[in-house]
Order: structure tokens, then C-alpha cells, then sequence
């Protein structure tokens, strides 16, 4: 019987079973887009178990209740993300791996086709880190014309440069820049910076990561442990992820206020995306670190 919970308070009372044992996906479903095909990417990548979160008025696809544990939270309301993803801190045992993204958001590791998320974590603990970065590259359909939602999985394009990072300053230490920790962007936030809210133009995201207690994520994507927000301990490279999602196009197209000035997001620097590691290696949007 396919388990389903009425409010993310329910879930965390009686569902928090399905955090027992890690990696667990957490995805927070905005709309009805690519909900099948992001549910199969996670269980293809070898989560455990994955639970989504999402408005009750949703549809969600026929014939997947089976798959996933399914919680009715609106990620409308101010505070959802983080209600969610805290409230799964707490509730999951000290030291589980949990990964967060939303719907039309796909997950890439180094050597994904050939390794699983558990085998890529494992190392991750061996190396004594408790968090993997990722950056989260722009999707965009290459014809809007023919998808006019600007998500298409076989039409798909991305930016293959025009990606850079800033030294993240330190408010409490005179602005100082933050040990290890960088401030990235790129992709289609940065090419329409003018349509998206300057705390939104980010692209690095701490989206796995080991759970303990008093940690927090924060409403910029930041944890309230500043080690989480490393991108590399300190003798060495980490291994990095990408998040590959369509969430950015998918919000230009359905503002008002962005839609009508974007015919395309096709421009010089442009490529096909090949759905493949490989690609993501090559461009550098993503590293091994150690990890051969």
C-alpha cells in the first residue's frame, strides 16, 4: 500500500520510518512538470527510498504511488522548503544521507553510469566530508516555439560556459572572505540577471549531506554549519555534483514579466545536453576530486 501522509507534521510523527535508512531523495514538487521522469532519475540513482513533497492539488502520475512516499505540503507558503528539509534533519537518525532538489531537477555524479549515489557517499564519508556541492546547471528547450514551458528532456540545451565564481565575503568578519567557500554563477540567472532577484542568482547548492543534530538549512541554500558550506576540505579537492534542472527556463516562461522578452535561450555558447556524465566532466561543472 503506497504510503501517504495528509501534512509534513503527520510524516514526521508516524512516516519517519522512511528516513531510517539513507540515502533518501527529498523532493519538493512545485507543479506538475517532469514529476515521473524525476522520481525514476532518483530511483535509478540508487536512493533508498524517495519522498515527495507537494501541493495536495498536484496531479500526480498514474501508477507511481508505489515508488515513492508521498507527503501533501504546500512549498507555496513561505518557510516550505525549509520546514521540510529541517523537519527531515531532526527526524532521521544522526549521520543519514539525504539528498533535496525539486521537480525537472536531475541529479549528476562523476561516473553516475557506472556508480551508483550509495557507492559515491561511501567514498564521501571515507574522506571524512559530511556534505557534497552542486552546482545547478540551466536546462532550457532548444525551440520554444514547439515547447513554450521551456522543458523538454530530448530537445535539452545548456550553457557550456560563461560560469564563474566570487570570494564569499564574511559579514561578521569585516567582510572578509569565508575559508573554502565561494559564491557561484552562471547559466541562464546570470545571462537574465535582470529578471531574477539578486539572493536568487546563485548556483551552488549543498544539496547532499549528512544529518545531525542543531543542523539548519537556511533560505538562501546555506547551512547553518559553516563547514557544510565548504566546497573542498582542507588537503585536498572533493568531489563535486551537478544538479541539471529546468526550474530556472520553467520560472522565465511562466513570469509575466520575463516571458515575452525571451523568444529563446539559445545563444553561441549553447550545446545540446548529452545526459551523460562525461559532459558535465569536460565542462567542468563538475569534479572527481580523489575519486578515480
Amino acid at each position: 500500500m503506497a504510503e501517504h501522509y495528509s501534512s509534513l507534521t503527520s510524516f514526521l510523527r508516524l512516516g519517519k520510518a522512511a528516513l531510517a535508512k539513507g540515502p533518501v531523495a527529498l523532493l519538493l514538487i512545485e507543479d506538475g512538470v517532469e514529476i515521473a521522469s524525476t522520481l525514476r532519475h532518483n530511483i535509478d540513482a540508487g536512493f533508498k527510498n524517495v519522498i515527495a513533497f507537494g501541493s495536495p492539488d498536484i496531479p500526480f502520475p498514474k501508477g507511481l504511488e508505489e515508488l515513492m512516499v508521498r507527503v501533501d505540503h504546500d512549498l507555496s507558503a513561505e518557510g516550505a522548503m525549509e520546514a521540510v528539509i529541517n523537519g527531515c534533519i531532526e527526524a532521521a537518525p544522526r549521520g543519514t544521507w539525504l539528498y533535496y532538489s525539486y521537480n525537472a531537477e536531475y541529479l549528476f555524479h562523476p561516473f553516475c553510469e557506472h556508480r551508483n549515489i550509495a557507492e559515491l557517499l561511501a567514498f564521501n564519508t571515507e574522506e571524512r566530508r559530511d556534505t557534497v556541492l552542486t552546482y545547478v546547471v540551466d536546462l532550457y528547450a532548444g525551440d520554444l516555439d514547439s515547447y513554450p514551458s521551456a522543458v523538454c528532456l530530448d530537445d535539452a540545451y545548456l550553457d557550456k560556459s560563461g560560469y564563474y565564481a566570487l570570494a564569499r565575503p564574511d559579514p561578521t568578519n569585516h567582510n572578509h572572505p569565508k575559508e573554502r567557500q565561494l559564491d557561484f554563477f552562471g547559466g541562464l540567472r546570470w545571462r537574465f540577471e535582470e529578471h531574477i532577484p539578486a539572493p536568487r542568482r546563485r548556483i551552488d547548492r549543498v544539496s547532499l549531506f549528512r544529518t545531525k543534530p542543531g543542523l539548519r538549512i537556511l533560505p538562501n541554500h546555506t547551512f547553518n554549519d559553516e563547514e557544510y558550506n565548504t566546497y573542498a576540505c582542507p588537503w585536498h579537492h572533493n568531489l563535486t555534483a551537478a544538479v541539471c534542472s529546468f526550474r530556472t527556463a520553467k520560472a522565465l516562461k511562466r513570469n509575466p514579466g520575463s516571458t515575452y522578452d525571451i523568444q529563446t535561450f539559445r545563444w553561441h555558447n549553447s550545446a545540446a545536453f548529452t545526459w551523460h556524465s562525461q559532459q558535465l566532466l569536460d565542462l567542468g561543472l563538475m569534479e572527481p576530486g580523489q575519486w578515480f
